[in-house]
């Protein structure tokens, strides 16, 4: 189905830096709107229920999958993630752009979903690079961070399936990628056309 609206969809490993680069589109950009995602996990430092996750109990999750609530779910790290699909519908078809930060396996499902929806694997520069941040987040155990290391080296086995890389190594360089992604989508032909209806009809074309 044709949407007005661009579905984004971001991916990387823990300490890549997703997170931040999301955070720093959407405020530049007020037409990129978050999904909330549902989370069996415990809320991490000053997250907020609704505002980064949904934190709901495995029973809840559990209703939700077999009510076909979520367009992907997935496990990772010993949690479960899904993304809403109402909540993604009700938005891209009033012409918002969503983006959403979820992990590889989520986002190939979504692309199988969402045909023209447009995947953004985030990579570190250095292995070296991606420990050294997730030991300066503080916010997991030594054996937590050799957990998501182990899982990052299955993780960036999957970027080859994504439409866009990007090498996070320099913040404002790698925000500017992101930024001239989402410009580009907004000017292929068909989302000109299906924004820009008016235009099109005036021109005959």
């Amino acid at each position: 189905m044709e949407y007005p609206g661009n579905l984004f969809v971001v991916a990387a490993p823990s300490g890549a830096g997703k997170s931040s680069l999301v955070n720093a589109l959407r405020e530049l950009d007020s037409h990129v709107m978050p999904s909330v995602s549902h989370t069996t996990r415990p809320p991490r430092g000053q997250e907020k229920h609704g505002r980064e996750y949904f934190f709901v109990p495995a029973a809840e999750f559990d209703q939700m999958v077999l009510a076909d609530a979520f367009v992907e779910w997935a496990n990772v790290h010993g949690h479960r993630y899904g993304t809403s699909k109402k909540a993604i519908e009700d938005r891209i078809a009033h012409g918002a752009d969503v983006i959403l930060e979820i992990d590889w396996q989520g986002a190939l499902q979504i692309k199988r979903i969402y045909p023209n929806s447009i995947l953004i694997f985030i990579l570190p520069p250095s292995w070296e690079e991606l420990r050294s941040r997730l030991e300066r987040r503080g916010e997991d155990a030594p054996e937590v961070i050799e957990t998501r290391l182990t899982n990052a080296a299955a993780e960036l086995a999957q970027a080859k399936e994504f439409d866009f890389v990007i090498i996070n190594e320099l913040f404002e360089r790698a925000l500017f990628d992101l930024k001239a992604i989402v410009h580009a989508q907004r000017l292929k032909y068909l989302s000109q056309r299906r924004l820009r209806a008016e235009v099109f009809q005036a021109l005959g074309i």
